[in-house]
């Protein structure tokens, strides 16, 4: 193996490059070959049927996983879905769809920051859109929040949801502004528990059972952590390095980059909500 600690031989014996493991009825997983600290394994392409079937996020545009997508469903690809245009996620839809003669759907909203270049959805999904399997209908559902363009899907016979980035297995999600934005991911974790969502399979990782028990972690997690910078900031006015190094303490310094993006955009969140003051990354910050 590569020395990846995400490249194991135990990883990649769940979590196989090329092959489609079958994870329901009439829904299979082949991972990307793009394993690394932002991706675990390797993201998730999911396969949503079987003669009439849904490509979610075929991530990698290497050959050898759009030869996989096609070995396994072929013709019986209808259409391909993205659930936001990251880098690690919309690659390869392109070229499957023109390879395939189908179209890509998606938001349709332009990222800021990080982003595919040159992606565009052809067709435009609005929140409740559904879709067409032999497995059942799939629901899109607009989830702002880790990105300005986030959709998820929503399998309802099975009571699936194809969560993207919106939820992780094992890890918490970075919320990186400009297109990251807080209040719209507590937001669209909050619909979710109004929604018939029983098992979540996640852009990276494996499926997670207790649908709305887990939704309901992350949101409490996430106020904590709100809790958590009012706190440190009652104190006297703190940067965001100085409230990550006091609040990550325990979390590696090599993740502490990543964490000041989630910390910014709880910053912007309790700005706009009048009760900090501060706009920029580098900008002290204080109490209103």
């Amino acid at each position: 193996m590569s020395g990846n600690p995400f490249d194991t031989p135990q990883i990649r014996a769940e979590f196989p490059f090329a092959r489609a493991v079958e994870l329901g009825p009439g829904v299979r997983r082949i991972t990307a070959p793009n394993p690394g600290m932002m991706t675990g394994p390797g993201t998730n392409t999911y396969l949503v049927g079987k003669q009439h079937v849904l490509v979610i996020d075929p991530a990698s545009d290497a050959p050898e996983h759009l030869a996989a997508i096609r070995q396994a469903a072929g013709d019986a690809i209808s259409a391909v879905l993205v659930t936001h245009a990251h880098p690690d996620h919309a690659p390869g839809a392109r070229h499957l769809a023109d390879e395939l003669g189908v179209s890509v759907y998606g938001s349709g909203i332009p990222l800021a920051g990080v982003t595919t270049p040159g992606f565009a959805p052809d067709r435009v999904l609005s929140d409740g859109d559904t879709l067409t399997t032999d497995a059942g209908p799939l629901r899109a559902l607009r989830t702002p929040g880790h990105a300005a363009d986030h959709i998820c899907y929503l399998l309802e016979s099975q009571g699936l949801l194809f969560a993207g980035d919106h939820l992780m297995d094992g890890t918490t999600v970075v919320i990186a502004p400009p297109d990251g934005d807080m209040a719209a991911y507590l937001a669209s974790l909050r619909r979710l528990l109004d929604e018939p969502v029983t098992c979540i399979a996640p852009g990276h990782g494996r499926l997670m059972a207790h649908a709305h028990t887990v939704i309901g972690q992350v949101i409490e997690h996430r106020l904590a952590r709100e809790a958590a910078i009012l706190e440190a900031l009652t104190s006297g006015p703190r940067t965001i390095v100085q409230l990550v190094g006091e609040l990550y303490a325990a979390v590696p310094e090599s993740l502490h980059g990543l964490a000041a993006r989630s910390v910014h955009a709880h910053l912007l969140k309790l700005a706009d909500e009048q009760r900090v003051a501060g706009n920029a990354p580098e900008d002290v910050w204080r109490l209103s």
